[in-house]
Parts: C-alpha cells; structure tokens; sequence
C-alpha cells in the first residue's frame, strides 16, 4: 500500500512539472547564433573634450595612503608648483570617455545616448572591424537622453531595425551589446525584470529594467529581442559600487523610434503641448475627491491661453484617460502628451468634482519657456503678524493677506488666501508638505479667505473622517496637499 501511494505521489509530480514545462518558455541553447549576427552592427564611441582649469594645484589632486613614500615627494612638488605660479595659470587638458552605440541605417546613421557625446569635442566611431569614423551630431534630445550620429563611410553598414517594446513582457530573454570599460563588442544576456521603471531622470521616464549585466560604456548599446529587434537602448544602472549588481535600465523603443525620426527628418524633436501642470493623486487625494482608487493625474495648473484653457480643463480636475489611453500613474500623461502629433483634436476623459466628463482638446507644440520649473528656497517669515491666529487641528499659524505681507513676500495681487507663518516641525500640516510661505487659497474645493474659514472646514472634514484637500500656492505655482485628520 505504502509503495502504491509513493508510485503514485511520483507520478503526480511528473505530470505536474512536465505539465509546467509545456506552458514555460524555453530556455535558449545558445545565443551564439544570435551575437554573432548582431554584433557587427553595433560600435564602440570614443570622445574627446578639452577641459580648463584655472588656479594651482590642489591637494585633492594628489591623494595617497597613509605612510607612503609617494606623499612627501608630491607635497614638495606642489610647493614648489605653488612658488613657481602664485597667480595660477589656466591649464587645459583633453578628457576621453567611452560609450556605445549601433547602426540604424547602412548609410552610417548611429544611435546612442546624449551624455555619451555631450560636450564632445571629437566624436569617433569604431567600427566591429577597427575601422575608426569621425562622427558628427545630426541631433540630439536631453529630454529622453538620445542622439543620432552621422558618419561617411566607403562601405554600407549593417543595419538593425527596431521592434515593439510594448509587446516584450517581464520575464522575456533579452540579449544586450556594448562596450563595457572599453573592452569592446561585448554580449550579456538576462531577463526584463520589469517594465515602465520611473527613476527620476527626466520628464518621460519609462524605463525596461533588466538584470542583464550592463557597466560604464554600456551606454547607448542595444537591447535586444529573441529576434534581433532593437527594444531598448541601454542607458542606465543602479549600482552602490560603480559596476553592475543586476539593475540596469533601457529606454524602450516604443519611446526612441518616434524620437529618432524626428532627429534624422528635422534635426530636433517636435512634441506635443497640453498646457497643464499635474501632480501625482496620492490615496489621500483620492479619498477627498471621492475617489476609488488613486489614479491619473491631478491638474495642478493651467497655462493661460494654452490647449488645456481652451479645451475647457480646470484647475482640480483629474485626467483618466488622453486619447483613448488610460492614465493609470501621474508620470505617464507627459509622455502621452508628448507623443501625439501636433495640432491633432483628442478626446480627454476626467473627473470634476466627482462626475466624469470628456473634452476635446487641440495639442500644441511644446517649447522651452512651457517646461516650467520650481524657483529657489521658501523666505523665512516673522510668525509675529497683525492678525495671525494658530490653527490647533492642524499645528500650524497662518495670516490674512494684506498688501505688506504681498510686499514682502512677493506674492501676487490677484492671489486669495491665507498665509502660513509657521509650523510645528512634527505637526499635521508640516509631516504633509505645507511649508512657510505657502498661501492656502482652497480647503475642501472652497474658498478660504480667513483663519476661520480654514478652521471650519478642517473640523467638517475631521468629522466625516476625510482628508482635508488645500490648493497651495508656492512660488506662484499651484498645487494639491491632502491632510490626514484622523477621526
């Protein structure tokens, strides 16, 4: 009986793993066939940049431990340097870097990344075979860290062709090629261990992520499928030791296609402009404005005169969904926007004050003065002004607006509100992100022109046991805060 229960607990887990097995993708063999394809169209980037110093030599120039017999014969070296140039000279010097890059016309158009060749001087490419090309920038875009490179060459250059990153899936093999340390046409292979990765870099971060082994000169090598499509152009990793540790990012091609036309067509790139500032809908947020669950982005802001002021989208309001694609994250309406052609009419789903609704909305082109940034420090404030009153609930003191806190704070004329003059550090409104010169123009979707009006609505909200959402002004920039009250 024993054996008959053991044969048939042994044939269970047999047919329980082979019935694993016909659903798992196969591991490769081999990615020999694959690199040895994909390798030659892929180049190593060399610039060179001059640098000038100013000024003597410093002791941080020269570093050595402790006890060797170096350090003295430098310190006396650096005197009598000192002795020789009391004013200190200009010194130029020529710094080299390495990175990487891959073909993407024969007729020797290269993509890589901006850093690679920002500031470059010179800008060599080498090719599988040694063969060494001057390069020049037919363009480049900060924004997605991208550059498209142009070199004369005798003989067409094999080309690769970009895939669909958007159908690559988490767990799906991927090789990557570069040029680590200057080592060359190097091949590493690994999984995507996750998609649409924010690492704070730029405006439109949706990174793959992948545990293939990617180090310095890496950057702007290719990411490929198992057909050897391009889907990413590694430009990342998250290391503490400055080598790989399993964590490296690519930008998707879904992003670098677009971006890459644009430069081969016109030189730069032309995205489209909605006129907002958004910010993220924490759970706090969403709880206040009745909502499910916290998703798509808060409008922050609208430029006047912008597409958004036209299209009839107000300040409060909660962005779902931008031409038929869902908004499920704050950060992936930028790219979104940013991606739709210019002048075309696109339906904006949202929620106000509860309600859904859907606008339409004709994009603009995007310029330089419309990505607005946060300016400077908050002023300290005297907490010791004519009218000011503490507000218990929520720890913290604020004011009237009167025409010399306006003066001295230089806020705008046409602003209302009241004016936090001080905070406890370890307080309600301070633990939530209010700070010392803010002006809270809204509480709870209401005017607030008084202390008292603050007071009183942060008690009704305390009591039906919602978060107390205030519209802030800081630096002339609105923006949402929800306080957790408790109950």
């Amino acid at each position: 009986m024993r054996h008959a229960f053991q044969s048939f607990v042994f044939a269970f887990v047999l047919l329980l793993s082979s019935g694993l097995s016909c659903h798992a993708a196969q591991v490769p063999e081999s990615f020999a066939n694959l690199a040895e394809k994909l390798v030659p169209s892929v180049v190593n980037i060399s610039t060179t940049q001059t640098i000038s110093q100013r000024g003597n030599l410093q002791a941080h120039e020269f570093q050595f431990p402790e006890g060797s017999p170096f350090g003295d014969f430098f310190q006396e070296f650096m005197e009598r340097h000192q002795e020789s140039n009391p004013q200190g000279k200009t010194r130029k010097r020529k710094a080299t870097s390495l990175g990487s890059g891959f073909v993407v016309d024969s007729s020797g158009y290269i993509v890589t990344n901006y850093h690679v060749i920002q500031d470059a001087d010179e800008i060599t490419v080498i090719l599988h075979d040694d063969t060494n090309l001057i390069a020049k920038v037919v363009g480049h875009d900060k924004k997605t860290d991208l550059a498209l490179l142009k070199v004369e060459s005798k003989k067409k250059l094999p080309a690769l062709s970009f895939g669909d990153s958007d159908k690559i899936r988490v767990g799906d093999w991927i090789v990557a090629i570069g040029n680590p340390y200057g080592l060359g046409g190097t091949v590493t292979a690994g999984i995507i261990s996750a998609r649409a990765r924010n690492i704070n870099s730029g405006p439109y971060d949706d990174y793959l992520q992948t545990d293939a082994s990617i180090n310095r000169g890496n950057s702007g090598g290719p990411m490929f499928n198992m057909k050897g499509e391009v889907i990413g152009v590694n430009t990342a990793i998250f290391t503490p030791t400055g080598g790989s540790i399993g964590i490296g990012f690519a930008i998707p091609s879904s992003l670098a296609k677009g971006v890459i036309k644009q430069l081969k067509e016109i030189g730069h790139t032309r995205r489209g402009w909605l006129g907002v500032k958004i910010q993220t809908v924490t759970p706090e947020i969403a709880k206040s404005l009745g909502m499910d669950k916290a998703q798509g982005a808060l409008v922050s802001g609208v430029t006047k005169g912008g597409p958004a002021e036209k299209a009839k989208i107000k300040l409060g309001d909660v962005i779902l969904a931008f031409d038929g694609k869902d908004v499920a994250e704050m950060h992936r309406l930028p790219r979104i926007v940013a991606e739709t052609d210019v002048n075309k009419e696109v339906n904006v789903s949202l929620l106000r004050k509860g309600k859904k609704i859907s606008l339409k909305a004709k994009i603009g082109e995007l310029e330089t003065k419309d990505e607005d940034e946060e300016k400077g420090e908050t002023k300290d404030l005297t907490p010791h002004i004519k009218g000011s009153e503490k507000i218990d609930m929520l720890d913290m003191t604020v004011a009237p607006l009167s025409s010399t806190l306006r003066k001295r704070f230089d806020i705008n004329k046409n602003t209302e509100g009241v004016l936090v003059l001080k905070l406890s550090p370890d307080g309600l409104a301070a633990e939530n992100g209010l700070q010392k010169g803010d002006v809270i123009t809204e509480a709870a979707q209401k005017d607030v022109a008084s202390a008292k009006d603050l007071a009183k609505i942060a008690k009704k909200a305390k009591k039906e046991g919602k978060p107390l959402l205030l519209l802030v002004e800081r630096h002339g920039e609105l923006r949402f805060l929800a306080l957790s009250l408790g109950k």
